[in-house]
């Protein structure tokens, strides 16, 4: 059996162990006695980086935010996704040694190679809510979106509300999870978002396949910026 190793870690600010994993030259974070952000969420970050960014794949300057890094997988899937040479794509991660350990770790594959990908370290509902309608679309992974106060940033109704208006009419927020979690589809829709909810099934082929979720709410046409 091939060993797990321990690449290198990092304290989070709530005083946990953030740490990348390796095994059979698979890659994975790993936090709170959890495995996340590796092999089993990569069909569902590329599922959601489809959907979410199909309708503006006509757009000639597509601008785009990714909540949280990971270890890349979205925003290289969105990266893909939209082949524009104006596109911008950027990332809000808190934690800086995630982008320390793409360019450390994954020297020939991170994204930050596609010179479109920018990284933001600092975000508040506020300067997020001052971008005013030009995102097209905002996209994250549950386990992989930083926290504000310990809180997940969909459950605090400040950055909902920037998410709404920093994005255009007809924007979409985009989420996917390593499990449902209760309630978001109403609490979107509470949000001022038109909300549908897709399921991806990780291996169809398995005895108990994983089903991950995407919630996928797009900001009415008719809605009024403030």
């Amino acid at each position: 059996m091939k060993p797990r190793i321990i690449l290198a870690h990092t304290t989070l600010p709530d005083g946990s162990s953030l740490e990348l994993h390796e095994h059979d030259k698979r890659f994975y974070l790993h936090s709170h006695g959890q495995q996340w952000a590796g092999v089993s969420t990569l069909l569902a970050e590329e599922e959601l980086a489809k959907l979410g960014t199909h309708p503006f794949r006509p757009a000639r300057q597509p601008k785009m935010l990714v909540l949280g890094l990971g270890l890349g997988a979205l925003v290289k899937a969105v990266a893909a996704a939209i082949p524009q040479k104006k596109a911008d794509f950027m990332v809000y991660e808190p934690q800086r040694e995630l982008v320390q350990w793409q360019k450390k770790f994954f020297p020939q594959d991170h994204c930050f190679q596609d010179s479109r990908v920018r990284c933001l370290h600092d975000l508040t509902p506020s300067s997020l809510a001052r971008e005013n309608g030009s995102l097209h679309a905002i996209l994250l992974q549950a386990d992989a979106c930083p926290l504000d106060q310990g809180k997940m940033l969909f459950d605090d109704r400040r950055w909902l509300g920037a998410i709404r208006d920093a994005l255009q009419a007809g924007g979409v927020l985009g989420i996917t999870a390593s499990r449902v979690i209760p309630g978001m589809f109403s609490r979107l829709r509470r949000a001022g978002f038109d909300v549908v909810e897709h399921f991806v099934v990780s291996n169809p082929a398995s005895k108990r396949p994983r089903r991950y979720p995407i919630w996928l709410a797009r900001k009415p046409a008719g809605h009024a910026e403030k």
